[in-house]
């Protein structure tokens, strides 16, 4: 989560604390997906308590949270936020029955992910009933470093920039595959920018393989799309053969649609 420390350091005249401490509440709520307390709350921004219980009360009196005892939790006016952005993003609304078509073609789970504040957004997604432990849903963030998507949308960028989000990324294992070595995913990212796609087998959590490709507007690369499954159920050939077709259909076709 950003801290929002950081950006109240930087002495911008403009620059809302207030507002900004509120955003990071209502974020780790989202990271979290349950109710919590002050103090968990406090824990997870790196404000303080005070700070927090201001917050939480503000929402509380604006219908975005509700208080049980010592737990606060979002209430359904918060959608409102979320589907303001979905509203007006084009591309969002172009890729949903895209996706939606391809899962239901291959039976298997279908995103379109961003890159926002080093990490894959995902803005659109088509499910099928078999899931993982990992709940994805529009909003989910994931790691760059090891995704699919993340790593399609990292290969399109030049290599100093590849380098310095390394320098500035805590990379962690996530299960014992998940490659951390520095000088290794940049040479798995050259590899990804010549093949046109990006395969994970295992990295982000053991039991599931994905593959992505870009999506590709005028000034560059500005999406992926994957296709996730579970890796006793497909090989790494068969998500070359079943799965890169449907997906660089899907891609083709949005970007046809003129993507910005």
């Amino acid at each position: 989560m950003m801290d929002v420390s950081d950006l109240e350091a930087n002495g911008d005249p403009e620059f809302m604390q207030s507002l900004a401490r509120g955003l990071a509440v209502l974020r780790c709520f989202a990271n979290e997906q349950r109710p919590m307390t002050i103090a968990q709350a406090s824990r997870l921004t790196g404000l303080s308590r005070p700070a927090v219980k201001r917050c939480l009360h503000t929402l509380v009196r604006l219908g975005y949270a509700a208080q049980d005892g010592v737990q606060y939790a979002l209430r359904p006016k918060v959608l409102a936020l979320g589907y303001a952005y979905m509203s007006s993003s084009s591309l969002a609304a172009r890729a949903q029955p895209l996706l939606d078509n391809l899962r239901d073609e291959l039976h298997e789970s279908c995103s379109l992910g961003v890159i926002e504040e080093d990490e894959v957004y995902y803005v659109a997604r088509a499910e099928v009933s078999r899931i993982m432990s990992i709940a994805l849903r529009v909003g989910s963030r994931l790691p760059l470093y090891c995704t699919s998507m993340g790593r399609i949308l990292l290969a399109a960028w030049p290599r100093s920039e590849q380098e310095a989000y390394l320098r500035r990324t805590e990379i962690m294992a996530c299960t014992p595959k998940t490659v951390t070595q520095p000088s290794r995913i940049l040479e798995i990212l050259e590899h990804v920018a010549e093949e046109g796609h990006a395969i994970v087998d295992e990295e982000l959590e053991l039991g599931l393989r994905s593959v992505a490709v870009a999506v590709k507007g005028r000034s560059g690369v500005v999406a992926a799309v994957n296709i996730g499954t579970q890796a006793a159920r497909t090989s790494l050939p068969e998500l070359r053969s079943r799965f890169l077709p449907g997906l660089r259909r899907v891609a083709r076709n949005l970007e046809a649609t003129g993507v910005d």
